[in-house]
């Protein structure tokens, strides 16, 4: 089943307006799938074929004039060459639309785009399905904790490969090789490590000397490890939030996964029994519901609006603050499935203390009611970010 993704309408309102699109995100999110449906009358050709590589390498001249015209450069990061003879082609053709990038690498892509093409590329990010995605074609499952270890990645579905068959093959297949070609990791296993370590960090408060001394590792490495992760899409750092407070406010980031499934996976939870505790409970729906916020920006292209958490130093907390337009946004993110008023504690508190009368206040909660209260809109995950 071909799933429609909510990127398809942001990227073709630009199409007419850039010579080169690019699409960036992590391998298996359905980059290849969605630019053959969408571009199908564009050539397509891929740079992990070692001939088509060798070839645009050694003569990236006559490669390029066969492909010169309305083509998908898939993995194209891997020629960085490649930009500089494009942007010639482009400037002088004035053609719009002419290429469209497909990268899972950000960090190459865009040193790449930045160095040889700025000003002449729309950049999109593509990442495995949202709850709305797979919400219109009634594929999201009925009970948050089913669809958090199960995860999001377009393969689970498409081929209907079990969660605990796929993510291991990830690891080993993708992430690995990604990050290697990132930096050099002379111990596999020890990385193996870091990337287990970390995933029992989602959704805390980042302490990078803490990490480095439980893995044997200096803070360095930490540091570099962590870009080579951020890099390949499989972690973000979500920033603290500590505008016009005068309070002492928690200034590290906090640790996130992109998909759960793979979380879940990397703390050997292959089933909701294994979820045995509130806290882990609560900090893999705390992991789904952040995510889901940034996939869907991603998707809508809203690269204008910036998420963020709040904490003072006493442990206040907002999970989730969003500055839009018109207002700003503040989520509480809690997994009951019952409303008691002390959810609404850390709202109130941040209420108090911003005195901003143009607070938007919500509560995500694990239930599949949405009500409107005086205090806050208590929304059920899956109709968060519609």
């Amino acid at each position: 089943m071909l799933v429609p993704r909510e990127i398809v309408n942001s990227m073709r309102m630009v199409v007419d307006k850039y010579p080169i699109i690019a699409l960036t995100g992590p391998r298996q999110s359905g980059k290849t799938t969605l630019l053959k449906s969408m571009f199908s009358d564009y050539r397509y050709v891929n740079l992990e074929n070692p001939d088509t590589r060798n070839f645009a390498q050694t003569d990236p001249r006559n490669f390029l004039k066969q492909f010169d015209k309305y083509v998908i450069f898939d993995e194209v990061q891997r020629i960085p060459h490649l930009f500089s003879y494009i942007q010639s082609i482009v400037d002088d053709s004035k053609i719009m639309g002419q290429y469209i990038f497909s990268g899972s690498q950000n960090f190459h892509l865009m040193q790449n785009i930045t160095q040889s093409l700025a000003g002449r590329v729309a950049i999109f990010r593509l990442f495995p399905f949202d709850f709305q995605e797979l919400q219109r074609v009634k594929l999201l499952q009925k009970e948050y904790i089913d669809q958090l270890i199960k995860g999001f990645y377009p393969a689970i579905y498409d081929r209907n490969i079990q969660p605990v068959d796929f993510y291991p093959n990830y690891i080993e297949t993708y992430i690995q090789r990604d990050v290697s070609e990132l930096i050099a990791i002379q111990d596999m296993s020890l990385f193996r490590k870091f990337l287990a370590l970390c995933a029992t960090r989602a959704g805390q408060i980042l302490n990078m000397s803490n990490l480095a001394n439980e893995c044997g590792i200096s803070t360095p490495t930490v540091k570099a490890w962590l870009s080579a992760l951020e890099n390949s899409y499989i972690i973000f750092l979500l920033q603290p939030y500590y505008k016009n407070f005068s309070k002492r406010i928690i200034k590290s980031p906090k640790l996130y996964f992109y998909d759960t499934g793979l979380l879940c996976n990397l703390l050997k939870i292959n089933d909701a029994s294994k979820i045995n505790n509130q806290a882990i409970k609560g900090a893999l729906f705390e992991n789904m519901v952040v995510s889901e916020y940034v996939k869907r920006m991603h998707h809508k292209n809203e690269k204008q609006i910036d998420p963020w958490f709040w904490r003072d130093s006493h442990g206040n907390e907002v999970d989730l603050l969003i500055e839009k337009p018109q207002y700003t946004e503040i989520v509480e993110i809690k997994a009951t499935e019952t409303i008691m008023s002390d959810l609404f504690k850390g709202l109130n508190y941040f209420s108090n203390q911003a005195k901003d009368e143009n607070l938007k206040k919500t509560l995500v909660y694990g239930g599949l009611e949405n009500q409107q209260r005086t205090i806050a809109d208590v929304v059920s995950w899956k109709d968060f970010g519609k």
